[in-house]
């Protein structure tokens, strides 16, 4: 097959934006300008940002069960509290969340852009920074993110030529799971009153890239959620890695069409489990759509501090 070249323009747009989404600093940056400059700048810009929320208190290092994090690139800066929240909801399970803070972006990006030698480059540093938390007894690197995760658990195979990675990366992506595998549902049951009607949206990255279709589902109903089913629950909700930026007038199709789905469901409120399905449903809707694991450590904390006869 003949390869065919993108035209100059095209080719410096994909650059610029590898260049500004795969640097944590710099879209951190980035996102803050475009917060203060919301009203000026064109609606396809502003609507991924979301309003900030505070992170919270990350409980300290205590347990002897531990795990990673990585913050990775864009959604410490889209919502800082995910992974905060993770870190509580753990904490209350016994576990540890360590984040990796020498780590960077996962490689998914570059990847999503046809550019893998650099998507390896990244993959190369993250295990490097991982590594001797993993020589150390790390029981595993949590992903917060499904869309980083998919590409996390993917390494071993990316990764199985490399003369000085191969085998490390194989021990990595063993350790990698999604944060629906490591909460306890058991220990996520805090609830006993009437159930919150929960619309979840399950990203393509956990359903069909990690096979986890009703992990997240089962934690949520634990925790006194009554899952309501919603139609087309398979359907790409248009935001896809990149795609929402690179083919708008498809993503915000799909968008819609999502959108529609999850509003006929009724709920109480709209969770999922990746930042990119997060700010992308919320941009193009009327509701506030959540990580699940924000929801989840605000029911836990609600319980502690009520408990089963009524306030503490």
């Amino acid at each position: 097959h003949q390869q065919v070249p993108r035209p100059a323009r095209e080719r410096v747009r994909r650059w610029a934006w590898r260049q500004v989404l795969t640097r944590r600093r710099l879209f951190t940056a980035a996102a803050a300008a475009g917060r203060l400059l919301r009203p000026l700048l064109p609606r396809r810009l502003s609507r991924p940002l979301p309003p900030v929320r505070a992170a919270g208190a990350w409980p300290a290092a205590r347990h002897a069960r531990r795990m990673l994090v990585l913050p990775g690139c864009v959604q410490g800066a889209l919502d800082a509290s995910i992974d905060a929240a993770a870190a509580r909801v753990l904490d209350r399970q016994g576990v540890s969340l360590v984040p990796v803070t020498t780590s960077g972006c996962c490689g998914a990006i570059d990847l999503h852009l046809a550019q893998e030698e650099a998507a390896k480059r990244h993959m190369r540093r993250t295990i490097d920074a991982c590594w001797p938390d993993i020589e150390n007894g790390a029981e595993a690197i949590v992903s917060t993110a499904s869309g980083c995760g998919v590409t996390l658990k993917d390494y071993g195979r990316l990764l199985a030529d490399d003369p000085t990675h191969a085998a490390k990366a194989a021990r990595f992506c063993a350790l990698v799971k999604d944060l629906s595998e490591v909460v306890d549902p058991q220990g996520a049951g805090v609830s006993s009153g009437p159930a919150t009607r929960v619309v979840f949206h399950s990203p393509c990255t956990l359903q069909h890239g990690q096979s986890l279709s009703g992990r997240t589902e089962a934690v949520l109903q634990a925790a006194g959620a009554e899952v309501v089913p919603v139609v087309e629950p398979h359907l790409c909700c248009g935001a896809a890695g990149t795609y929402a930026i690179l083919q708008p007038e498809i993503s915000e199709g799909l968008a819609r069409r999502k959108l529609a789905h999850l509003d006929a469901a009724q709920g109480d409120v709209w969770l999922t489990a990746n930042i990119g399905c997060q700010v992308h449903l919320q941009g193009h809707g009327e509701r506030p759509v959540r990580h699940w694991i924000n929801w989840l450590d605000e029911r836990m904390a609600q319980a502690a501090h009520t408990g089963p006869t009524g306030p503490r």
